[in-house]
């Protein structure tokens, strides 16, 4: 039955924001974390995102903060920066290796993993994966030009799921995005002493920028 399968789920952050971000929608996390907990019994929700450190304020802090207090396991790291031949800086943040263990020491423990990203390079991942046992859904989408998800990493998976058809299920309605707000706990790299309800107002249940996601490389 379903509701006894045991699922986890693991979100590529600057690769879900970019797919959102292209299909013009807002993640709803808690509508989401509902979503999926409807599904069976879910045993982890993962979250990694890459944070630049130097930054006197990151608009991705007050999200990540939310989450860690609401049903989420965030994994971060720092940042690393480098300028490139043409003499633009670039900021290099990619959690591949982090998701990749997490996933495979979860895989006793575990019947199926929904993996939120639609990078190539995790292909070998759910191969690895499926080997132990554990059926693998790919979370992306076909419904952009180009697709946000690699050929190579939706034929591996076991079930593939448009993101776009989950947009009534976890999308967050455009109109009800606040207004800037005077700064709170947790917005100068400080960790609020609690997530009440003015934090999840404002910032969580709303998709906010990964680091430098305009700049950032993917290796």
């Amino acid at each position: 039955m379903i509701g006894q399968q045991r699922i986890a789920l693991f979100i590529d952050g600057a690769n879900l924001y970019a797919t959102t971000k292209t299909l013009g929608f807002d993640i709803d996390y808690k509508r989401l974390l509902k979503e999926f907990q409807g599904r069976g019994h879910l045993v982890r929700a993962f979250y990694y995102t890459a944070l630049v450190e130097d930054q006197e304020y990151s608009s991705i802090r007050p999200l990540i903060d939310w989450l860690d207090y609401n049903g989420y396991r965030v994994v971060t790291k720092p940042t690393k920066e480098f300028v490139d031949s043409t003499g633009r800086r670039k900021v290099k943040g990619n959690m591949d290796i982090e998701l990749a263990i997490d996933a495979l020491e979860l895989a006793p423990h575990i019947d199926q993993m929904y993996l939120f990203s639609g990078d190539g390079d995790f292909r070998s991942l759910v191969e690895a994966m499926q080997r132990r046992g554990v059926r693998v859904s790919v979370v992306s989408t076909i419904s952009t030009q180009p697709p946000m998800v690699a050929d190579e990493l939706r034929r591996q998976a076991d079930e593939f799921l448009d993101i776009a058809h989950l947009l009534p299920k976890i999308g967050r309605d455009p109109a009800d995005r606040p207004e800037r707000a005077p700064r709170a706990p947790g917005e100068f790299g400080e960790r609020p002493r609690y997530a009440g309800p003015g934090l999840e107002r404002r910032y969580g249940i709303r998709q906010a920028p990964s680091p430098a996601d305009d700049d950032i490389v993917d290796t």
